[in-house]
């Protein structure tokens, strides 16, 4: 099957890894909407909660409950904008600062399950990972 598969058959196969290693759990979708978020926040920081928005495609209303929840968590802080006292500003605390750097959080299973391929096997994985990372959003 080396070199003849279709876009189609290979994104099947690979969502059948992901749920079969269980990385599509609701708490990594949520890490990841979570690490979208203050992503975005950081990239137009002061962001307006519409530059936010657009950043990840979601409503506006949808992102404002997020950034909520980001502000609860003390990820985010709102400031009133000083050009325009009906907005807020949204940046950055250094707790969500960290946050970005901090890598994913790994559910073990999966890293146990990688220590016993060969080092070749796991370069050959990190290629694979470096093209998929590429792929246009």
């Amino acid at each position: 099957m080396w070199g003849n598969s279709s876009a189609t058959a290979l994104a099947a196969r690979f969502a059948g890894l992901v749920e079969l290693l269980g990385g599509d759990t609701a708490a990594a979708k949520t890490a990841g909407q979570q690490r979208d978020l203050l992503a975005a926040v950081g990239k137009h920081e002061p962001a307006m909660l519409n530059q936010v928005a657009a950043a990840v495609k979601r409503g506006a209303p949808a992102i404002s409950r997020a950034i909520d929840a980001l502000v609860r968590a003390g990820l985010v802080e709102r400031q009133p904008d000083p050009d325009n006292r009906r907005r807020l500003a949204l940046r950055l605390t250094d707790s969500g600062r960290e946050a970005m750097v901090r890598p994913p959080v790994s559910e073990g299973g999966l890293d146990a399950r990688l220590s016993k391929l060969a080092a070749s096997e796991l370069r050959a994985l990190e290629r694979g990972l470096e093209i998929l990372e590429r792929l246009p959003r």
